[in-house]
């Protein structure tokens, strides 16, 4: 009975401690599996031009944010922010561009998604891919608030960026005069990113 016990016991042990090895080797793995894609990412580089204002970021979950200042005539600035959520955060593509135009309603009832212009392109190498569309804007204010924008005669222009490290996300929303003024400053925004 002893000899069973005795036996027992070294089974166990030996079962417990193949099953922490086993752990630690798992572990070992996706530590190296993370520590490569971190080594092989890199980081988004971009430039925003002198003209907008850098605002400190709200949240861990904005890379950076800005404010770009109002047209004459229009009542507030338009707001610009680069988001990351982590490497496979955030959505594809296809799913961010889908939900910001559903915060675009047309004054007439119309699909917003009609009206949207979406675009691909490459920059320095990474697939961006963007939406233009004007409208109501109706974004909740914050996520999780309950309380929505109701701004008319907005404009919502954004990006998704793939890069090794995951995707980037740009939006940039305000009066459409406001937008109008800096189209071409947000396009060479968008041209300035690059992954290295």
């Amino acid at each position: 009975m002893k000899q069973r016990r005795i036996c027992a016991a070294v089974l166990l042990a030996a079962w417990l401690s193949c099953l922490a090895c086993a752990n630690k080797g798992a572990t070992a793995i996706s530590s190296q599996q993370s520590n490569a894609t971190q080594s092989a990412s890199g980081d988004l580089h971009f430039k925003a031009p002198d003209d907008w204002t850098t605002e400190k970021t709200s949240s861990s979950m904005r890379v950076a944010q800005y404010k770009l200042p109002k047209a004459e005539g229009d009542k507030e600035d338009a707001s610009l922010v680069l988001y990351y959520f982590g490497a496979t955060q955030g959505g594809t593509a296809q799913a961010n561009i889908d939900r910001w135009i559903s915060q675009m309603q047309q004054p007439d009832g119309s699909s917003s998604k009609d009206k949207a212009k979406t675009e691909t392109m490459t920059v320095n190498g990474l697939k961006v891919t963007t939406v233009d569309v004007s409208g109501t804007y109706t974004a909740e204010m914050a996520p999780g608030s309950k309380t929505f924008h109701n701004d008319d005669n907005y404009r919502l222009r954004a990006a998704v960026i793939e890069t090794p490290k995951g995707n980037y996300f740009v939006k940039l929303a305000g009066p459409a005069k406001t937008i109008a003024r800096w189209d071409q400053s947000y396009i060479e925004y968008l041209k300035s990113f690059e992954f290295k």
